[in-house]
């Protein structure tokens, strides 16, 4: 499985640092709860606190526990995140790694409330069943050491659908600079004035050190802790 998972996401890196744009980090007027965020851009209509949404979903939307894209990842409340937290899923990229959109996670600049697109999340719960994640947390432009546990996947049903916005189109409202996608952010640890060489062996050590973490954790099967 751990081969197979570097061939995956190698061909990903590759094709992103051979197309690599620069990349700016996301910035807002506005302060963003998960919760109004997630509601906005799934169309989900579940309100209230983000740990309750797994609660309230059950008879009113699909629940499950495989990602798909536009479903809403669930987080239980965990140590400071005791209201849990609520997310959207933008890109499935393999069994274990997806790509997330959300709202304030990061401390990007030392401010909350912030958007971030297609960041990194990935499986890494003993029986494969997103029970445990980890996600990207801009500060440290890597994985968050932390293992956080989840209810499951809300998807959306045909009227969310209808009514799920594009936050993107209204970026200039809001003075919102996005977060380019799992990819660019691991090419964006680039040293500047690499060359191409050094660049795609930059991206292949990541490559291990992502499919090191989901076997290392699914081996072990024990929660990390900041």
């Amino acid at each position: 499985m751990a081969k197979r998972m570097r061939t995956v996401i190698g061909s990903a890196l590759v094709a992103a640092v051979v197309t690599l744009a620069p990349l700016s980090t996301a910035a807002a007027d506005t302060y963003w709860q998960c919760v109004p965020f997630a509601r906005l851009i799934s169309g989900i209509q579940i309100f209230g606190d983000a740990h309750t949404w797994w609660r309230q979903a059950i008879g009113k939307y699909e629940t499950g526990f495989q990602p798909k894209p536009g479903a809403v990842l669930c987080f239980k409340p965990q140590g400071k995140m005791r209201l849990g937290h609520v997310g959207v899923v933008s890109q499935v990229l393999t069994d274990r790694v997806i790509q997330l959109t959300h709202a304030n996670w990061s401390r990007i600049g030392g401010t909350r409330g912030q958007i971030e697109r297609d960041v990194t999340v990935i499986d890494v719960s003993p029986k494969g069943d997103w029970s445990q994640v980890k996600v990207w947390y801009d500060p440290i432009r890597d994985l968050g050491t932390t293992s956080y546990p989840t209810y499951g996947f809300i998807y959306p049903d045909a009227n969310a659908q209808k009514l799920a916005q594009n936050p993107f189109n209204k970026a200039g409202a809001t003075a919102i600079a996005m977060v380019q996608g799992a990819a660019n952010q691991v090419a964006s640890t680039v040293r500047p004035g690499a060359g191409p060489l050094q660049m795609l062996s930059q991206a292949a050590d990541s490559t291990d050190r992502i499919a090191g973490v989901i076997q290392s954790a699914t081996g072990q099967g024990q929660q990390e802790r900041d």
